[in-house]
């Protein structure tokens, strides 16, 4: 289990992956080669699964966000199996969720504009074997978007 200091690593690495070691020690004032081993023992755990730059979508012409809700007609391990390969190949599903309740499914679906959510549905989605329904839900504006996670 991490320590404060871990904690620490965590949260400024999560908040600007291009810290230095030299940044990360003086901001959570410890020297810079036990920061150094510490952020590599914390990587190697798993607790530091990679590290990304997040881009505008706007800016690269993906204006539409759809939340779409996913049932599947059966529950086979093998069609699961199947669907679940399938989608995750989809570039615009951005986030994929195995949930519970009236879905099976929740994909994160970014794309330019409404044509092109027409299309993911009609040619790709629409395409798998298993899909029993689909429901729709257009994002008109993001109030928080988070990466990472309070620790």
């Amino acid at each position: 289990m991490p320590d404060s200091f871990d904690k620490a690593i965590l949260q400024e690495v999560q908040k600007n992956a291009k810290i230095t070691v030299k940044e990360l020690s003086e901001t959570i004032n410890l020297s810079p080669t036990p920061v150094f081993e510490r952020l590599k023992k914390l990587e190697k755990d798993g607790y530091i699964l990679g590290y990304h730059a997040r881009l505008d979508g706007k800016k690269l012409g993906l204006n539409l966000t759809v939340m779409c809700y996913v049932s599947l007609r059966h529950h086979q391990r093998e069609l699961i199996e199947k669907f679940q390969s399938d989608v995750i190949d989809f570039d615009e599903v951005r986030d994929c969720y195995h949930i519970a309740g009236m879905y099976d499914y929740l994909l994160k679906v970014v794309v330019t504009d409404m044509d092109a959510y027409q299309q993911f549905v009609s040619k790709k989605l629409a395409s798998l074997d298993n899909i029993g329904n689909v429901q729709s839900s257009f994002v008109m504006t993001t109030l928080k978007s988070e990466i990472g996670f309070k620790v």
